[in-house]
């Protein structure tokens, strides 16, 4: 080239300086980038290692834990009065109280098996408004259901007793059955359905 513009020296310009810039911008991002990877990779390795647990417990301590009823709820298998037999024995000095006692009985529902004066072993020795006896089947069975025409009465079972009727014994206490109305709301709860506790359920 001639006139005006000249070369003059042993260096030579630059020609193409951006392309080079954006090359080692591209570099730096990307490095960045891999860094950054790494870095998190690593953090998620100590945590598996170390307190990843605690973290969780920690993190669900703000949790709010509920637990719902369950939707189909299961009622108690219990004897109807008319499964139940019952012998009435009278263990005061009052006669024919176990007589009337059985007829009662007999009206809600009840079968009456023995009716008289209580073995010498109770005869007298009842100080409570009534015992009331059965084998050990019947300690969830037949005797709750008894138990709801006389609540104050004493609830003992005999493993090595035989069949599966229950024995009332009056007591001394004895001043008559509950009333037929508060009975029957004693026997309607201790037969109705219950709910069963479901899965937990967490909110946070």
């Amino acid at each position: 080239m001639g006139g005006q513009y000249k070369i003059t020296g042993d260096k030579y310009p630059r020609m193409r300086p951006a392309r080079r810039r954006g090359r080692l911008a591209f570099v730096a991002v990307a490095c960045v980038t891999v860094l950054g990877v790494l870095g998190w990779g690593t953090l998620q390795l100590i945590d598996v290692f170390t307190g990843g647990d605690k973290a969780s417990a920690a993190g669900a301590a703000g949790c709010v834990t509920t637990a719902r009823a369950s939707a189909s709820p299961t009622a108690a298998v219990l004897p109807k009065p008319g499964q139940v037999t019952v012998n009435v024995l009278n263990a005061t000095t009052r006669s024919g109280l176990a007589q009337k006692t059985a007829d009662e009985l007999k009206k809600r529902g009840f079968r009456v098996g023995e009716v008289s004066n209580a073995p010498e072993e109770y005869d007298k020795k009842v100080a409570g408004t009534g015992l009331l006896l059965g084998p050990a089947a019947s300690a969830k069975g037949a005797l709750p259901v008894l138990g709801t025409q006389l609540p104050g009465a004493e609830h003992r079972t005999d493993a090595a007793r035989k069949g599966a009727a229950v024995d009332l014994v009056i007591g001394n206490g004895f001043k008559g059955l509950a009333k037929r109305a508060d009975a029957d709301t004693a026997l309607a709860k201790l037969t109705a359905p219950r709910s069963t506790p479901a899965a937990e359920k967490k909110s946070c």
